[in-house]
């Protein structure tokens, strides 16, 4: 009898004799002698396993002899074994549920790329594909975009974890279109070993002595410009005006460039490159991104024949590039080699117009919907002229006590958002939050998030410069991002909206001539598409 209920059993890949180890699916083995090996061939269905018996001659009686047998060990066996698969799966799913960050990544490689393009190219703009997946899936979500996966941080406390890890955990990330269009040595795009180097050499520009340079030229700039289009007695667009003597006045502070027809020539060119910052990466005759490549080839030509020309000394002028090309016999540490220069001769020109000038179109919009705070600054501003003698150009000190423009700067930053976000690339695996970023993951810190959280900002949506009379929270107040990678530009930008505020509100009152809140279709900043026209009068200063 014995003989015919030897068992050979096979389960899970195990094979014994006398004695059964049985292992289950979840990692958890049950011992027990051979004959009761064949009840388990009754009593396995719940568990889901696979026996392999080659010999099965017990009978029915002697099975059920087992089962009367060992019934109450079986029975906590069975129970203990639920239970701890029940704990464990629920365990598992809490677990997962607190790490994983909702959203959807699409199709690979493609994941919601086109949606993003979508929104783009309409009048609520790309933040408009933000917003609904915040709607959707919460605060925190991904999706994958251009082949990446991005993971939108909308904290306070993500945006210190990412800022004050910059280069030990994240690292700047661009979507390939961006990188293409500045060039993998500018700033914004090169690793952390060049960063510091070009940050430093680049810094010259935007020192106090530079800015008080800049300051005079472009209020001597700025005050021939308005008198002009004021005496015209015609609406001008803001966006188009600024745009215009902001990048006028950049050439000149970089490469002493006045000529009329080439500084046309490379803002055409400067335009195509910003156009194509948000497109899809491929060379597609007519698109986008294809006028923006052969743009940039075209800049770096011209780029080429400035340098040249300065090297054989048939041009010479005290700026930024001479500064850069008197270097050539330093170190390599201590100079930037000609295809840096010129990418970040590109960058500092497009992000010091587009933003810039976009900041100034929002303030003269948000100051026109809320006459309180333009007669309070018109007041400061008119005490300020008062103050010095007739036609004097404004300097630093000046622009040092506009303590209310300041609050006016600060709150058309905080509420234009014109870096819409930050966008890093996870080093390493983390976790913030409580949520798992994995290694090569884009980390997009979302300053309009922040910017508009109630929660750090009394009625986010409305434009109140007197918020600005309390300390903010750190890292709640972020336009300019922070730690390392602060943007470089940051006090042009204040200067430059300063001195911008100043002779607006000090000469003229206007109207704006449209209204549409629109904004501008296939623009990597929220812009309004009718550039916020206006016609200006001026003001009587007694």
């Amino acid at each position: 009898m014995q003989s015919k209920s030897r068992q050979k059993i096979q389960a899970c890949g195990i094979l014994s004799y006398g004695t059964l180890n049985l292992k289950i699916s979840t990692k958890c083995t049950i011992v027990m002698p051979y004959k009761e090996s064949a009840l388990l061939l009754v009593i396995a269905c719940p568990f889901r396993l696979t026996l392999k018996s080659e010999y099965t001659s017990l009978s029915m009686e002697e099975i059920l002899l087992l089962v009367s047998t060992y019934y109450d060990i079986l029975l906590a066996s069975i129970l203990v074994i639920s239970i701890t698969l029940y704990l464990s799966k629920v365990s598992r799913r809490a677990k997962d549920a607190k790490s994983c960050i909702p959203g959807s990544l699409g199709i690979p490689f493609v994941g919601e790329t086109f949606a993003l393009l979508s929104a783009t190219n309409s009048v609520k703009g790309c933040y408009d594909f933000v917003r609904l997946r915040r709607e959707w899936y919460g605060k925190w979500f991904k999706t994958r975009i251009f082949g990446k996966i991005h993971v939108f941080v909308p904290s306070v406390e993500g945006a210190k974890t990412i800022f004050t890890n910059d280069f030990a955990l994240f690292n700047k990330g661009y979507v390939k279109s961006m990188a293409d269009a500045v060039g993998k040595k500018s700033l914004l795009c090169v690793p952390q070993e060049s960063h510091k180097r070009i940050r430093r050499l680049l810094s010259d520009p935007f020192s106090m002595n530079s800015l008080s340079k800049f300051v005079q030229r472009y209020d001597n700039m700025l005050c021939e410009r308005l008198k002009k289009v004021q005496k015209e007695r015609k609406s001008f667009t803001v966006l188009d005006f600024n745009m215009k003597i902001i990048f006028d006045a950049m050439c000149d502070m970089l490469m002493s460039i006045k000529d009329a027809s080439l500084l046309e020539q490379i803002e055409g060119d400067c335009t195509a490159v910003s156009d194509a910052m948000l497109s899809f990466p491929v060379m597609i005759p007519g698109s986008r991104y294809y006028k923006g490549i052969k743009a940039r080839r075209r800049l770096m030509e011209t780029f080429k024949a400035i340098i040249k020309n300065r090297r054989n000394g048939k041009e010479y002028h005290e700026d930024f590039l001479q500064s850069m090309l008197e270097k050539d016999s330093s170190p390599a540490n201590q100079k930037l080699d000609d295809e840096e220069i010129m990418d970040n001769l590109l960058t500092l020109i497009i992000a010091g117009q587009t933003t810039t000038a976009a900041a100034m179109m929002w303030s003269v919009k948000f100051l026109d919907e809320h006459r309180e705070a333009q007669q309070s600054l018109r007041e400061e501003q008119l005490s300020i002229l008062r103050s010095k003698p007739n036609g004097a150009l404004l300097t630093m000190d000046d622009l040092n006590s506009m303590s209310y423009a300041t609050k006016v700067v600060k709150e058309t930053l905080r509420m234009s958002n014109v870096l819409l976000w930050f966008p890093r690339v996870a080093l390493n695996d983390c976790t913030i939050e409580g949520f798992e970023i994995k290694k090569g993951w884009h980390a997009n810190i979302d300053a309009t998030c922040i910017h508009y959280d109630p929660t750090l900002y009394k009625d986010p949506m409305q434009f109140n410069p007197s918020r600005f009379d309390e300390m903010q929270k750190p890292y709640s107040y972020i336009p300019f991002g922070s730690g390392p990678r602060t943007c470089l530009g940051i006090n042009m930008a204040k200067v430059t909206m300063l001195v911008f505020l100043h002779r607006l509100t000090s000469g003229y009152r206007w109207t704006v001539d449209d209204q549409d809140l629109s904004l501008e279709r296939k623009a990597h900043i929220p812009r309004l598409r009718s550039g916020c026209p206006i016609t200006l009068t001026a003001l009587q200063v007694e």
